[in-house]
Parts: structure tokens; C-alpha cells; sequence
């Protein structure tokens, strides 16, 4: 498994004279585009609508649930990342700390498929899998991560938010309740402005 790791890590991994316009495309796409996330539950929190909002309640666990699963993996089995080893080379700063699963791909993925899951909003779950596989490919073409660093943290996507998404109905009432009144207290002067909504 691990020859056929470095295969893949030598075939997706940038070459030393690496194009420019493919370079920036990577280092957007690496760093820039999990930003997309945190933008998405807060429109999706701000819209008004308790369906949207639920959704991304629901989203927002399940990335937290799969990013401890992540520690509890790395704790367990530390995978060096490529340039920790001198494989390959690597375009981008990144501390030495364990590459198996992805944090970034995690979060991601596990939104992506969130919102596969749900009924109405497949299409965006489509587009957030599209910006995955972006993800995926530019941080091992940085040299940051392996191939399967990013297959298993698809894996703890799957597992998590499927398991979130089962058993929303028993717990999401409560907990869109609850954010509701946290909203209210802190933003209390900016709902009654109008500038926020309720």
C-alpha cells in the first residue's frame, strides 16, 4: 500500500521546475478555498430560514466530530509528510506533524457530503465535492500530503457525517434551539438595528 502511495505522491507531485499558473492555481486552491466553508454555514445560518439553518448546524458538528477523529488517528499511527522524508518536492510551508488524514480534505469532504445527503441541496454538495477534488490534488502537488492522506480523510468524512446525518432528528431540535438563543444574546443590539436577523 505504501509503494503504491509513493507512486501516486511521484505522479500528482509537482516537478522542481514547476509552471507558475499551475503553482498559484495550487496554492488558492490549498489555502484559500477551505474558506469557503466557514463563508457557506454562515450564509447558510443568516438566510433565516431554520431548514438552512439546521443544515448548517448539522455541517458544523460533523466537521468537528471528524477533525477528533483525526487527532485520535494521528495520536494512534504518526504518517510522516512527504518532505519530512525527502520525497518528492515541496511548495508550501507546513509544520511536521502527522499528514494521515487531512485536516483540509476533511473538512471539506465532510461538508461535501452533508450536503449531499441532503435532499435539497445536491447540487451544491456536487460543487463542494468539485472544490474537494481541487483540494485534494493541490496540496500533495505542493508536496504537503500523500494520496492516501486524502483518501482517508474521505473515509472519516463518510463515516462521520453519514452517522451525524442519521441521527440529526434526535439532537439537531435542541441544538438549532440552543444556537438560536446564543445567537439573540450576542448579537441582541445588531437584531434590534435590523442589521442582523433573528
Amino acid at each position: 500500500m505504501e509503494a503504491l502511495n509513493l507512486r501516486l505522491f511521484d505522479w500528482l507531485n509537482a516537478p522542481l521546475q514547476a509552471p507558475h499558473l499551475e503553482l498559484d492555481l495550487a496554492y488558492t486552491l490549498a489555502i484559500y478555498a477551505i474558506y469557503l466553508v466557514p463563508l457557506l454555514m454562515i450564509v447558510g445560518w443568516l438566510r433565516r430560514d431554520p431548514t438552512r439553518q439546521r443544515l448548517a448546524l448539522q455541517a458544523l458538528l460533523a466537521c468537528v466530530l471528524a477533525l477528533g477523529v483525526n487527532e485520535v488517528i494521528a495520536l494512534l499511527w504518526q504518517h510522516p509528510r512527504p518532505f519530512v522524508i525527502s520525497v518528492g518536492h515541496t511548495y508550501l510551508d507546513h509544520a511536521p506533524n502527522s499528514s494521515f488524514p487531512s485536516d483540509h480534505m476533511t473538512i471539506i469532504s465532510t461538508v461535501a457530503i452533508t450536503l449531499l445527503l441532503s435532499r435539497d441541496r445536491r447540487r451544491l454538495g456536487v460543487a463542494f465535492a468539485a472544490i474537494a477534488l481541487g483540494i485534494a490534488w493541490s496540496r500533495v502537488y505542493l508536496g504537503v500530503h500523500f494520496p492516501l492522506d486524502m483518501l482517508g480523510a474521505v473515509g472519516v468524512s463518510v463515516i462521520v457525517a453519514s452517522t451525524v446525518a442519521l441521527t440529526a432528528d434526535r439532537y439537531l431540535p435542541t441544538l438549532h434551539t440552543l444556537a438560536r438563543a446564543i445567537h439573540r444574546r450576542l448579537f441582541g443590539p445588531l437584531i434590534a438595528r435590523g442589521w442582523l436577523p433573528e
